[in-house]
């Protein structure tokens, strides 16, 4: 379950020193110019935008823009253009042919990268888009935004999934009243080294899409603007410093989805990605905006960003968990990796469990360190939690534990026993703050009650238990052999 392609969500520039020498030359002599006729033609666009729309009645708002105020969209078209024509996009290559809104209502495009993935747009006339709801705040922008009469995603309200769903299926399904509808079904931007997870808001009218793959044939990428690298301004101020910002949309043929797509649209978009993948000539990923979430956690731990790379479509898939479980272990992990590199060693699994190392202890470690690097990193924690401790850490484990402690059935632990048995197992000579770890009470003495509740916060122990359990009872002293869960 090891990743198998690049981190998507990172990008960087690498600046030669002829770069840096056109760079400051276009900056001087070229740029500014270029801002000035970008402002001319944005606010033309704006302006010709706010008149389309203006005096509107609600009924209106729920229909596609016809009359009088349609017949400004060649123009308000025209004024986008040319803001990007100012900005170094002189000319679009377009391969393939687009198919009109009754043959295939959505366009899925792919991949996202940038905010420049607004040209597109522009190149498809300003149809209708899907996009984050923020995005109507933005001055100038959100009108034009608004023109295209888009369908809002707000990723904090619980609600906002369905209704963007039933939105995207009443427009889907008007026959072609409705424009075509462009959606970015990957959710976020990736650096283009691979297809990420597809979103299924696109698919699930399941009616025939028409896959466009965006390409930037540069020899420098200053577009990419995604969560680890160039901020939003150096991708604007870079792209603006080329002499020429060259952009490809292909229209791929209209994927129909088939009979048992319908039933499960899940495989109608990975057919889909599959497609749009090999006509990119990049492989798939299971990352998805999910990790995402767990790499701007990370950032809050003070970790590295890439910490939160899992591929979460994969791990929920075969292991259950949910995103609320990886941000708990995230958490956890945090604290297991004082160091903040993100990732886990042998000395620091033992300083976090209050242990000396053993071969117990090794023996688990080595469980959780799937690729033998003699690091743990977040993913394989994540994997050795659900495969290897969780699994042991049953009610069954922690009785059989709590009486491995109390060995004349008092009802308790008490520090004596604790040491002698630590001493014995894992060689460890100071237990006084572990034990007052589990005595919540400070009783000076640790309940079954206590014990559970300990264990259940830390199921890395659970596997030590057993481990030593299993040694204990062996016919030999040959260490317990341990198969890695695949």
């Amino acid at each position: 379950m090891t990743p198998v392609v690049p981190n998507p969500f990172v990008h960087q520039i690498d600046l030669t020193n002829m770069d840096k020498i056109r760079i400051a030359l276009m900056s001087v002599f070229v740029v500014p110019f270029r801002l000035i006729f970008c402002a001319i033609f944005l606010v033309s666009g704006f302006a010709l935008a706010k008149i389309a729309l203006a005096f509107r009645t609600p009924e209106e708002k729920q229909k596609p823009l016809c009359g009088w105020r349609n017949l400004l969209r060649p123009l308000v078209v025209l004024m986008c253009r040319g803001l990007f024509l100012a900005g170094g996009f002189h000319w679009v290559t377009i391969k393939g042919k687009r198919v009109c809104a009754e043959e295939a209502p959505i366009l899925t495009l792919v991949p996202h990268s940038t905010y420049f993935d607004a040209l597109p747009v522009v190149a498809l006339e300003l149809t209708t888009i899907v996009a984050k709801s923020q995005a109507e705040k933005v001055p100038l922008f959100g009108t034009l935004m608004e023109f295209t009469q888009p369908v809002y995603v707000n990723r904090e309200d619980p609600n906002s999934r369905q209704n963007t769903i039933k939105e995207i299926n009443r427009r889907a399904m008007s026959g072609g009243q409705w424009p075509q509808i462009i959606i970015f079904p990957e959710g976020t931007c990736t650096n283009r080294k691979a297809v990420i997870n597809f979103k299924s808001g696109a698919f699930y009218p399941c009616m025939p899409v028409q896959p466009v793959c965006i390409r930037y044939p540069n020899k420098m990428d200053t577009y990419t603007w995604t969560w680890e690298g160039p901020g939003a301004f150096a991708c604007f101020w870079l792209t603006l410093c080329n002499f020429h910002n060259s952009m490809e949309i292909e229209f791929l043929p209209v994927v129909v989805p088939k009979e048992g797509e319908k039933d499960n649209v899940k495989l109608f978009a990975e057919r889909v990605r599959s497609i749009m993948a090999e006509s990119l000539g990049v492989p798939t990923t299971d990352h998805s905006f999910d990790d995402c979430r767990l790499m701007k956690q990370a950032g809050k731990l003070k970790m590295p960003l890439s910490t939160g790379l899992v591929e979460f479509s994969k791990l929920h898939n075969k292991l259950g968990v949910k995103l609320e479980d990886l941000q708990s272990m995230l958490e956890r992990y945090s604290s297991i990796a004082p160091n903040k590199t993100g990732v886990i060693t042998l000395d620091e699994f033992a300083c976090y469990l209050r242990l000396p190392k053993s071969e117990a202890l090794e023996q688990v470690f080595a469980l959780y360190d799937r690729n033998s690097s003699g690091m743990i990193d977040f993913r394989e924690y994540v994997i050795g939690l659900s495969l290897v401790s969780s699994p042991a850490n049953t009610e069954e484990t922690i009785k059989l534990a709590f009486q491995l402690f109390d060995q004349e059935n008092k009802g308790y632990i008490s520090r004596e026993d604790l040491t002698g048995i630590l001493q014995n197992a894992f060689g460890m000579e100071d237990v006084d703050e572990l034990f007052e770890r589990v005595d919540t009470k400070n009783d000076e003495k640790i309940t079954y009650d206590e014990f559970k509740a300990y264990a259940e916060l830390h199921p890395e122990y659970a596997k030590l238990f057993t481990t030593y359990r299993d040694a204990k009872t062996a016919p030999t002293n040959g260490n317990v052999a341990h198969t890695k869960s695949e």
